[in-house]
């Protein structure tokens, strides 16, 4: 996924088809001045369509797309002719996004399911011609229905990365390097803050043809939930997360108070993500002195804590195997502190 290309947010107005209008019309013929009525029903207006395509993993063919229209239905003509049918606009999107009235923020729809299909806009129904309106005491019904009008609105569209685990932390926290070292995206790595703009995704290796999608995530400041840094556009990718992967780096001088704020900016985005089952591990374990493994101490009284190095790849699997346990595991409680089997812990 390459990060100049990454859009995960457009705005779009979008119009279905209006329906056609019914037939007024009166059948006429040599030596049939009079003939009953014989108009027709006018044409369905186009619809706007909505389709997850699962090969999509950006909004970026959306970028310069601001009005989508879907054609009208046409009128109904004599001899009972049926307009034609307004044709409909299928727009595809990545699995995973939201679409939202822009003026409310109101949820219209969420496409979830690769292949699924969804109405965004109803085309309007078609007006009925006169010669529906024939009855035995109005054999001569001079009117028809006008066709069912358009609807219209402004969607914003916002794309939330569906992956198994996300990674949650400070930048430079090494989320990035342990992407590149599990798996074989290759996110931007470098020793300055926000190297990380956009989402990365990366499949997981595990053990026996076993994996899971891992996405990193822009670093998140404290404030971020109020829109300091980068993390107020990129936290949103985190609710779509089934296990949220906490990493704190090694030379962190307080490992609680780090983990603190990072918990309380996702409960001040989301309340729900609380609510995730949660892996708390320290990256950076090179580094590691003395003090903190004195921290990691504490720490293992009220969680449980993964310790690995990308550096030297030290733990790497150990924390693979965490993190497989807990998105198969029943318990869905994210304080569950249930360890994973003996054989897949490293000392430390």
């Amino acid at each position: 996924m390459a990060s100049d290309n990454f859009i995960d947010y457009v705005k779009i107005y979008a119009r279905s088809g209006a329906g056609g209008p019914g037939s007024r019309h009166f059948f006429r013929a040599k030596g049939l001045p009079n003939g009953g009525p014989d108009g027709g029903d006018g044409g369905k207006g186009g619809h706007i369509i909505l389709k997850a395509n699962p090969q999509l993993w950006t909004l970026l063919h959306l970028k310069y797309t601001k009005h989508v229209h879907a054609e009208d239905g046409d009128g109904g003509t004599e001899n009972n002719k049926t307009g034609a049918d307004g044709g409909s606009r299928t727009l595809e999107v990545p699995v995973g996004t939201v679409i939202k009235y822009a003026d409310t923020g109101v949820v219209a729809c969420e496409m979830d399911k690769a292949g699924e299909v969804k109405i965004l806009l109803q085309g309007g129904r078609g007006g009925m011609g006169n010669t529906n309106f024939k009855t035995s005491t109005n054999q001569a019904p001079d009117y028809a229905q006008p066709g069912e009008p358009l609807q219209e609105s402004w969607f914003v569209f916002e794309l939330k990365l569906l992956a198994d685990v996300g990674l949650v932390g400070f930048p430079n926290a090494g989320k990035s390097t342990l992407l590149s070292v599990v798996s074989e995206a290759k996110p931007k790595i470098a020793e300055y803050p926000f190297t990380t703009l956009t989402p990365n995704l990366g499949v997981v290796a595990v053990r026996q043809f076993q994996s899971f999608v891992m996405a990193d995530i822009p670093g998140i400041i404290e404030g971020a939930s109020e829109g300091k840094g980068l993390g107020l556009r990129f936290l949103r990718h985190i609710e779509r997360n089934s296990t949220l992967l906490f990493l704190i780096p090694a030379d962190e001088p307080d490992y609680e108070a780090a983990l603190t704020i990072l918990f309380n900016e996702l409960e001040a985005h989301n309340p729900d993500l609380m609510a995730k089952p949660r892996v708390v591990a320290i990256s950076k374990a090179d580094l590691l002195d003395e003090e903190g493994q004195k921290q990691i101490t504490a720490l293992k009284k009220k969680y449980a804590i993964s310790v690995f190095s990308s550096a030297t790849n030290q733990g790497v699997q150990e924390l693979k195997d965490v993190l497989w346990h807990s998105l198969n595991r029943k318990d869905t409680n994210p304080d569950h502190d249930e360890e994973p089997p003996e054989q897949t812990r490293g000392e430390w």
